[in-house]
């Protein structure tokens, strides 16, 4: 409602974020709008093809948020199997009283397989990450790779890094959870959808998988509430994927570069549609 009443009259340029629902019905409520882009890769909250109807540009920022993002899944992953939240919360509620052999025991990233579900740009910059763990590697693409249904019984950690489709929708349900072993983990930096929230917090309470790492959830933000964060064994970030000074700023200017240049009528540096 506040982007609609901001975009009735006059604005030629729409600055958003991945959290602005930028549909159809918004774009056809601003008669002036010239120009989109969002600070941030995805686009799926931004109807494309309404915004290509009307000839609107629209932008976004690629590339730059590749290495900080895979770094932050590899520090998901290594957080989530080496248990090391638990570990902080025991400390801080005077629980390290002394040191035992079984207290607190996870998995080694360097003894697994890791599967990547999508080898895109963050896909591949993950894969460099584990490789140097030593950790082995497969994966499943669009268009190469093995059938997701294989990865899921072959990988000890599956790492999620495709984009919101139709396709990749609800990608990892109740039948695809329940293919992962009891010992595996489950790590989404892509889109909080691609997982069914249900299903992860019931197979993270019955025991079908051993963690799992998100740095988006669905819905987003997830409220304190959300029965989710009940679940044993589950470590969840705010959407921190692109978060460190460097990138965010790289972003910014990204961004801004792609609304001046469609309100200029130039091309966008990095256009989406």
């Amino acid at each position: 409602d506040a982007l609609r009443e901001r975009l009735a009259g006059g604005v030629e340029g729409l600055l958003c974020m991945l959290t602005d629902p930028v549909g159809a019905d918004l774009i056809a409520a601003a008669p002036d709008l010239r120009a989109v882009s969002t600070y941030a890769v995805g686009t799926d909250n931004i109807d494309l093809a309404a915004a290509a109807e009307r000839g609107i540009p629209v932008g976004h920022t690629p590339d730059v948020l590749t290495e900080t993002s895979a770094d932050l899944a590899l520090a998901l992953m290594l957080a989530v199997m080496r248990r090391i939240p638990a570990g902080d919360a025991e400390v801080r509620a005077g629980e390290w009283l002394t040191w035992e052999p079984a207290r607190l025991l996870g998995h080694d990233l360097h003894r697994a397989t890791v599967g990547i579900v999508g080898l895109g740009r963050i896909g591949q910059a993950v894969k460099r990450r584990v490789e140097g763990f030593g950790a082995r590697v497969v994966h499943s693409g669009r268009t190469d790779g093995m059938p997701v249904e294989q990865l899921l019984e072959e990988a000890d950690v599956v790492t999620l890094h495709c984009p919101l489709t139709d396709a990749t929708r609800g990608l990892i349900d109740e039948a695809a959870l329940r293919r992962m072993g009891p010992d595996a983990y489950l790590v989404n930096t892509a889109r909080g959808p691609v997982v069914d929230t249900d299903a992860l917090r019931r197979a993270l309470e019955e025991g079908w998988i051993a963690g799992a790492a998100l740095d988006v959830t669905d819905p987003e933000p997830l409220p304190a509430d959300h029965p989710l964060l009940s679940a044993p064994n589950l470590v969840v970030a705010p959407h921190l994927g692109s978060a460190s000074h460097e990138t965010r700023a790289e972003m910014a200017d990204i961004a801004v570069d792609n609304l001046l240049a469609g309100l200029a009528g130039t091309p966008l540096p990095h256009r989406a549609n």
